[in-house]
């Protein structure tokens, strides 16, 4: 990949940061000096990268001007702290947030829509979509030049890392309460998380969509290139702890062939589509795996112009901290 650069990594220390240092390593990435940063709380401590402990750093003292490239994977505040600083440094940003306006960085998902990547002016800044959102424009991008899409209705089961690592510990906390047959008080989510389904992921607005349910349709849309599709999202919190789940319903324009959707599916890069018969489960197929799992295709009931399928994949990883690494090495491709 050419010449090395040096690297922060915002947020190292929640579950998309240390997943980011982990995929690093592993796809061997061109990284000379690696920052890891975070918040005041969290300084100090340690993430293991190439056999050796990297000590955390306090993000408000650092120097952007230290690093060619910065992953932003705390929260959007965080990111609308900082990012400034760092292009102002004539460092890249690639943010996993939602901090920044998609006029300032466009969401980019490299099996998607990653030649846009190529068309961008430095310093880079490029936006990570939601996990969700990610996962679904993976499966539909494919059948762009096959369906005649005129409306995405989606149901997204979210794991709770989608809170961060207080989510998780909080689904642990509470489940060994209930266990052990102790009284539960709910810390992080508003009511008994642990064998229990949430209806809303987030505070509801005036019209009672929530945050993310908005964010989701606006980045699917652009991903897709199809800015008057059509989309219905619903966010769910399960209690699962990694690996978010999508039922999804697509509308076309006019009938199609489901052999024709399956074969398409089949051969696109990075979808894995499970055999007839059988379907994908987050803990059994998704978590720690690269893929988007897709499983339970079929046509409507009643109506040939209906596709339906379930999707899983691993949101911390796929979802989030790979598709920012791979986006990381398009960047570099386009200015080698």
């Amino acid at each position: 990949m050419g010449q090395s650069i040096d690297i922060a990594v915002v947020g190292a220390t929640g579950t998309v940061g240390e997943t980011i240092v982990q995929i690093l390593e592993e796809r061997d990435f061109p990284a000379g000096t690696l920052h890891l940063l975070a918040s005041a709380e969290s300084a100090g401590s340690s993430v293991a990268y190439r056999g050796k402990n990297v000590r955390v750093r306090e993000v408000d003292a650092f120097d952007f001007a230290k690093v060619q490239l910065a992953f932003f994977a705390a929260g959007p505040a965080v990111t609308r702290s900082f990012a400034s600083r760092a292009i102002e440094a004539g460092c890249a940003v690639i943010d996993l947030s939602g901090g920044l306006p998609s006029d300032q960085a466009p969401n980019a998902v490299p099996e998607v829509n990653g030649d846009r990547l190529g068309l961008l002016a430095k310093p880079f800044q490029v936006a990570c979509p939601s996990p969700a959102a990610t996962a679904l424009a993976m499966v539909l991008g494919p059948l762009r030049g096959l369906l005649d899409i005129q409306r995405v209705n989606v149901t997204a089961c979210l794991a709770v890392s989608s809170q961060g690592r207080e989510g998780v510990t909080e689904l642990a906390r509470q489940t060994a309460e209930l266990l052990n047959m102790r009284p539960l008080e709910p810390r992080v989510f508003d009511r008994q998380m642990a064998f229990n389904v949430l209806a809303q992921v987030g505070t509801p607005d005036e019209q009672g969509h929530v945050p993310l349910e908005r964010r989701m349709v606006s980045e699917l849309r652009e991903l897709l290139s199809l800015p008057l599709i059509k989309v219905g999202v619903s966010c769910i919190q399960v209690p699962v702890f990694f690996g978010d789940s999508l039922s999804v319903s697509v509308q076309t324009g006019t009938p199609f062939d489901l052999s024709a959707v399956s074969d398409a599916l089949d051969a696109a890069q990075g979808i894995d589509l499970v055999d007839a018969g059988d379907y994908p489960t987050p803990v059994g197929d998704a978590v720690g795996q690269d893929a988007v799992y897709v499983g339970r295709l079929r046509a409507g009931v009643d109506d040939p112009c209906e596709l339906n399928f379930w999707v899983t994949s691993d949101n911390a990883r796929k979802g989030a901290a790979l598709n920012a690494v791979q986006v990381a090495e398009l960047l570099i491709k386009a200015v080698s």
